[in-house]
């Protein structure tokens, strides 16, 4: 256990890591609180969407903070250092190229090859409760398809997902050691964090939205839109819109279910 944790368990099969945190939370446990789990039978993404895989083909977690040194605006920077603490550690882990593992805004880890397009490696979701109150709550759930083989990919998904087996071309990757680097990078992240320092740049770099023609979905219906950039302040996506002030609007997580790329598009650079 590193200095970071005030509480690690590790399940064979639950639920949901994310649940169990929560749980913890309400019952007192200080942070941070992980819960790293082989299987979930009830994992879930953004918008109740699922996140199934088979037993130790990936590495499911969730982080559990009580930030109240961080302001309320700014808890979705617990996620995003999540995000860059978990890419920089599967890129050192896999032989990858710092920069290969993107971030889909605002933090879905993907990679992107011109043959295969845009694939999801990993999904990131942020659930809170009691921010600005004196017991703020987040919880920070994450999946990363580890040591999943191609040929045993969903149908379904086989065209929009990827592990880090399959883009390293064929390397074992354990999930216990991945588990032990992405610790090793998010420990000095969060204490930055607590001191007042968020990797912006990082964060902002590793966007692969920006640039990019988007398609937003919200529960009234959806949108394509030109992403320009994300804004390190508010966590916002930052569209073009004609209509609004200086031709750009902002776009919260909170007011859209899903953002897909519109279409293909080449690799910037």
């Amino acid at each position: 256990m590193t200095v970071l944790l005030a509480r690690h368990e590790q399940f064979e099969r639950v639920g949901s890591t994310n649940d169990v945190v929560r749980d913890w939370l309400a019952r007192g446990t200080p942070e941070v609180c992980l819960a790293v789990a082989a299987e979930q039978t009830a994992g879930r993404g953004r918008a109740g969407r699922t996140w199934l895989a088979p037993p130790g083909a990936a590495l499911l977690l969730s982080l559990g903070f009580r930030p109240g040194w961080l302001e309320p605006e700014r808890a979705w920077r617990l996620a995003a250092t999540a995000s860059l603490a978990m890419a920089s550690a599967a890129e050192r882990l896999a032989g990858l190229p710092t920069g290969r593992i993107r971030l889909k805004w605002p933090n879905d880890l993907v990679v992107e090859d011109a043959e295969s397009g845009v694939r999801k490696l990993a999904g990131v979701l942020g659930e809170t409760q009691g921010l600005g109150t004196d017991d703020p709550q987040v919880v920070v759930g994450l999946g990363i398809n580890a040591g999943w083989r191609r040929r045993t990919f969903p149908l379904e998904l086989a065209d929009s997902m990827t592990s880090l087996h399959d883009v390293s071309g064929g390397r074992a990757i354990d999930p216990a050691g991945l588990l032990d680097a992405f610790l090793v990078e998010l420990e000095p992240a969060i204490e930055r964090l607590r001191a007042g320092r968020f990797d912006a740049v990082a964060w902002t770099t590793r966007q692969l939205t920006s640039g990019r023609q988007v398609r937003l979905e919200r529960p009234d219906g959806t949108e394509t839109v030109q992403a320009v950039g994300v804004d390190s302040a508010s966590g916002a996506l930052v569209v073009e819109d004609e209509s609004a002030p200086g031709g750009v609007r902002q776009v919260v997580v909170g007011e859209v279910r899903h953002v897909r790329m519109a279409e293909p598009s080449p690799v910037q650079v």
